[in-house]
């Protein structure tokens, strides 16, 4: 894991700037995007998991007028995720996804993601929640497609860090993306996007199902999964808190308190590996 450079990104390859590398703001502006279809190309086409969030709120980070970064800002993992901050679900937000191209400088991702900051608070959201994903993955081929970050950016904006979620057994297919546990949620009840998460372990050699009833569906999964995905222990990601405006910056140590979970010490590359 590297820890003195820069992470980018650019159609799903990691590249890395050095990590005192000049960065002039006066270069960029950062504004909201209107239109998910944007965001979503963006993120879709560079970042490492192909994936979007269900977003409530886009940012883009421009040079010259070129989208060159976007943050999403997401629903959140459901309730039992978001409680951890002290103020309403709507209030409430997730960093989904925070995706900036290899030719952005480094020390851009502190500043584009202040800003950000900004623009929520002006938007009254009051608390911001991020996971950061230390664990490192190969494609089929044993080539590294994603080097896991302990989350220095977080870290340089003065996050509480919360310890690590729990470890899990998670589902790589051939490219070495996470075939989501949600999507295999999908699959067994039928529901929204379940014939996309079926496409999907089709293509990466799963037996097409037979049977596409419910009960169909639930006998097959099993068996997809152990054709089309590998098996990866993971150890649980790193967590990070926000609060955006002073009321819940200030109440954030009193609430961790009552609901039993410790603010840590930030996460260093030793204890990471």
């Amino acid at each position: 894991m590297l820890t003195n450079v820069a992470q980018r990104w650019f159609k799903g390859r990691a590249f890395y700037r050095p990590a005192r590398e000049p960065f002039n703001p006066r270069l960029f502006e950062v504004a909201p995007i209107a239109e998910d279809r944007i965001a979503k190309a963006f993120v879709q086409t560079h970042h490492y998991s192909g994936s979007y969030p269900a977003a409530r709120e886009r940012f883009g980070l421009y040079q010259a007028g070129a989208l060159v970064g976007v943050a999403v800002f997401s629903v959140g993992g459901g309730p039992h995720v978001m409680r951890i901050l002290p103020c309403e679900p709507a209030a409430s937000v997730e960093l989904g996804r925070f995706v900036l191209l290899d030719r952005v400088g480094a020390n851009a991702e502190t500043w584009f993601f202040a800003r950000c900051r900004e623009l929520l608070a002006r938007d009254g959201y009051a608390g911001i929640v991020s996971f950061s994903d230390p664990v490192a993955r190969t494609d089929a081929r044993g080539r590294q497609v994603f080097p896991g970050h302990i989350g220095t950016i977080y870290q340089a904006s003065n996050a509480l860090y919360t310890g690590r979620g729990r470890a899990r057994t998670k589902h790589l297919l051939p490219d070495g993306t996470v075939f989501d546990e949600r999507a295999k949620t999908k699959i067994r009840a039928q529901a929204k996007g379940w014939r996309y998460a079926v496409d999907q372990l089709v293509a990466a050699g799963a037996p097409a199902p037979m049977d596409m009833s419910l009960a169909g569906l639930r006998s097959w999964i099993d068996l997809a999964l152990s054709q089309a995905t590998r098996p990866l222990r993971h150890t649980g990601n790193h967590r990070y808190l926000w609060g955006l405006d002073r009321a819940t910056t200030r109440a954030l140590p009193h609430h961790l308190a009552q609901i039993k979970i410790t603010i840590l010490p930030y996460p260093k590359m030793d204890i990471c590996t």
